[in-house]
């Protein structure tokens, strides 16, 4: 029990914390370009990563052929290919756009870990997820414009679907890897996987840091985002089920909303309300576990009638 209340509060919190991204990642990608940008919040997260490491001195057995394979497909599937979608799909749309989207990856994480991982897809799993998904869609206003996004809005489906892919293939790696290790590792391999795509991108493009506000939201992306966001998500994941551990994420719109009501004074509708309370509901009934009362033996019968 201990390890799914650690668990929900590591996917929580990870969710919570990319509820935030799509905002800091819209406003940074006004001065710096997606790769450049990538480049350098992986160098920052994977220095603080492997700082940690360093200090703790815990790593896994030596790595094998097929070990490394699957930290390179970590690597390229997640810190490459989903995180550039995203970026050059809330490039071409918008953060809402980008928040709404990538917020039904839980969808493609449950079909995925039935496929892949081999987990049952229980009637409470598929409750709790339609009801995540109203709660998302209520929070959610229809305001987004996506008729005039639909190349972004295309991309930023396709970083759900990655991101997924992404989730299941943690949970296979962390059978024998640290989730600091898994996730140290695949920003590093997906940092020098993006390096040639920003070496091309200096070339038509410049970037510059004119104000206070671009660098911290490139702390927020490196520290918090990258090192801290991965790598809650990586335990968390490891914690719990693939397809319980996804409904959390349905928690990145909700702290966009509320992010929106708090720094940019957006107001909170009863949509909001309703929705949290829905999306909260999902969650408590895919991972509450009543208690089972225990049958008593025969002599343990006579023992409490005496």
């Amino acid at each position: 029990m201990k390890q799914q209340v650690l668990g929900s509060i590591c996917l929580a919190l990870a969710a919570s914390i990319w509820g935030g991204m799509f905002v800091a990642s819209k406003y940074v990608l006004e001065f710096i370009p997606p790769f450049t940008l990538m480049c350098i919040r992986y160098s920052i997260g994977s220095l603080l990563l492997f700082s940690i490491m360093k200090v703790r001195k815990k790593t896994s057995a030596s790595k094998t052929k097929r070990d490394w394979m699957l930290l390179i497909w970590i690597g390229f599937i997640g810190y490459l290919v989903t995180i550039s979608f995203q970026f050059i799909g809330v490039e071409l749309s918008n953060a809402h756009t980008g928040a709404l989207i990538t917020a039904t990856t839980p969808v493609f994480i449950v079909v995925f870990a039935r496929i892949i991982l081999k987990e049952e897809i229980t009637y409470r799993k598929a409750a709790s997820l339609v009801l995540a998904s109203v709660g998302v869609f209520t929070v959610i206003e229809w305001n987004t414009q996506m008729n005039s996004y639909l190349l972004g809005s295309f991309i930023l489906f396709m970083a759900a679907v990655c991101w997924a892919l992404l989730s299941i293939y943690v949970k296979k790696a962390s059978s024998k890897f640290t989730s600091l290790e898994i996730t140290a590792n695949g920003i590093l391999i997906g940092l020098m996987m993006t390096i040639p795509f920003m070496i091309g991108e200096l070339q038509y493009n410049s970037f510059s840091i004119p104000n206070l506000n671009v660098i911290f939201g490139i702390i927020y992306l490196g520290i918090v985002s990258t090192a801290g966001g991965f790598y809650f998500w990586n335990k968390g994941m490891e914690l719990m089920e693939a397809g319980v551990g996804s409904l959390f994420y349905f928690f990145q719109p909700l702290t966009g909303a509320l992010l929106g009501w708090l720094l940019l004074d957006e107001s909170l509708s009863a949509q909001f309300f309703i929705g949290f309370f829905l999306i909260m509901c999902g969650i408590f009934i895919v991972t509450w576990k009543p208690k089972r009362k225990r049958t008593l033996t025969s002599s343990q019968y006579m023992n409490k009638v005496r």
